[in-house]
């Protein structure tokens, strides 16, 4: 496989891309939907309300993190992780302006 090339796209774009990947597994998106509905938790919470392994979670939980959609403070032996205000307003912002943009064709006009 080729190398990406990453620098043929703006910032905006490739952030999107990011963020697009870390919706693209269903493990992370019931992540992202348990952390909205809790407003933070414990990684333990995740074991139970999901039925995985702690390392898969740990893992999604991760790559998760390293985007910067959710952010971890920890608390003697436990991680909690909360929903990144910041950036998720920032995802939610791009993603509404490009589905926005579409404007919908009569069937005439279509392909």
């Amino acid at each position: 496989m080729g190398v990406s090339r990453t620098d043929l796209f703006s910032e905006a774009q490739n952030n999107m891309a990011l963020a697009a990947k870390a919706f693209a597994h269903p493990a992370r998106v019931a992540i992202i939907e348990y952390l909205l509905k809790a407003s933070a938790c414990i990684n333990g919470d995740l074991v139970n309300e999901l039925g995985l392994a702690q390392a898969t979670i740990s893992q999604h939980l991760r790559e998760l993190k390293e985007i910067g959609i959710i952010k971890g403070t920890i608390e003697g032996t436990r991680v909690s992780y909360c929903i990144n205000s910041e950036k998720w307003e920032l995802i939610k912002t791009q993603f509404s302006t490009l589905f926005n943009s579409y404007n919908k064709l009569s069937e005439d006009n279509c392909c």
